[in-house]
């Protein structure tokens, strides 16, 4: 009798494996036109039939989406909802200004939403939000969820080596770091760095900082993770800031022009670094390495009616998104002409309204994932 049992459940399973992708196609052609499905609709399709999750799991699906360049970036958009604190993420496709919620993430209830650090790994797809601190014990944590495009799903991997809120992150290389933040008791800043290797789901320490700070504003440049801690009420003493270089794994003082004139949020538009003023009319600066200073970017003055702060910024075949207040966005692009023998930069903005259904959501952090 036991062994019918297994006999049927063989043939079952074997008739499965055989059921076409789509009937009257080869499946060949059946999967090149599952693969240009948009993000996300790829992966809400799995549930068509056993064949069709097969074939989209399968990780040799990915590596032909890449391999036809069939994979479109994103805007991915953390927010919190004003009223509630409630956490969600929800992911903007430029090309038609529509807007995807995303699955809840793991293990985010009562958690303060600016304490978490988020980072990505673009052309694979993956997101990765780190630490964060509950908002009722207001302890920092060391957890690390990961989201795939891929699947639509959030998964738990290995956390960090020490908890960690109001810190800063960064992929260099295909690995994630987490540097500075507070820690437990909020008595002191914490100096540790740590590693994230995606491949192998472990952490390993690296250079520590020269001292401990916490997060203000952070970027990536080539092999190198610039960590300002900015300026601190009643500008008594002047902003820190560290700057982490990958390769030989040091850290060095940032340089007082760039730490002094830091002052909102950045963004790394090719090899320059812009940041949007948070003081002001919010006008656009640019950092000059070899003068160590910032200048102003000329042009058309930020949309400050429609794109309040908070902001969020992220950049996107050569355009600054600026995500605010009710996830409306003011998308810059960035002109550079010659004037009298001098390279000068200029501004024009465009602004999206997003649907009322955001209209009490704050954006906490942005990043750009290929779907």
């Amino acid at each position: 009798m036991a062994s019918s049992t297994v006999s049927d459940s063989d043939s079952q399973e074997e008739k499965m494996n055989s059921e076409p992708l789509i009937p009257g196609l080869p499946d060949e052609i059946a999967e090149h036109c599952l693969l240009h499905l948009p993000y996300p609709y790829q992966s809400l399709v799995r549930s068509v039939s056993s064949s069709w999750n097969r074939a989209i799991t399968n990780p040799n699906f990915l590596v032909s989406k890449k391999i036809l360049s069939l994979s479109l970036p994103y805007i991915f958009v953390f927010a919190y909802q004003k009223s509630t604190a409630k956490l969600q993420w929800q992911a903007f496709d430029p090309r038609s200004s529509r807007w995807f919620v995303l699955p809840p993430m793991p293990s985010s209830k009562l958690a303060c939403p600016p304490g978490f650090a988020c980072a990505s790994l673009s052309l694979h797809g993956m997101l990765y939000v780190l630490g964060g601190m509950r908002s009722d014990t207001e302890t920092p944590l060391q957890t690390l969820s990961i989201y795939c495009t891929t699947t639509n799903r959030w998964s738990l991997a290995c956390p960090m080596l020490t908890p960690r809120s109001f810190f800063a992150a960064g992929s260099i290389g295909g690995k994630i770091f987490a540097a500075g933040g507070s820690g437990a008791g909020h008595e002191d800043t914490i100096s540790t760095v740590e590693r994230y290797d995606p491949e192998k789901d472990t952490w390993s320490p690296v250079a520590k900082m020269r001292s401990g700070l916490t997060r203000y504003d952070a970027a990536v440049m080539g092999n190198k993770m610039y960590v300002t801690e900015g300026w601190t009420w009643p500008f008594s003493y002047s902003p820190r800031g560290g700057v982490y270089d990958a390769e030989s794994d040091t850290w060095q003082e940032m340089s007082v022009g760039m730490r002094e004139g830091w002052t909102g949020i950045s963004v790394v538009l090719g090899e320059r670094l812009f940041v949007i003023l948070e003081h002001g009319d919010c006008r656009v600066k640019v950092y000059v390495p070899g003068k160590d200073t910032w200048e102003l970017v000329g042009g058309e003055g930020f949309p400050c009616q429609a794109v309040q702060r908070p902001f969020s910024v992220s950049e996107l075949e050569g355009k600054i998104y600026v995500v605010s207040h009710g996830l409306n966005m003011a998308i810059g692009r960035v002109i550079e002409g010659e004037e009298q023998g001098v390279v000068r930069l200029w501004m024009e903005w465009e602004v999206v309204v997003s649907p009322k259904a955001f209209q009490d959501f704050l954006p906490s952090n942005s990043q750009v994932l290929f779907a």
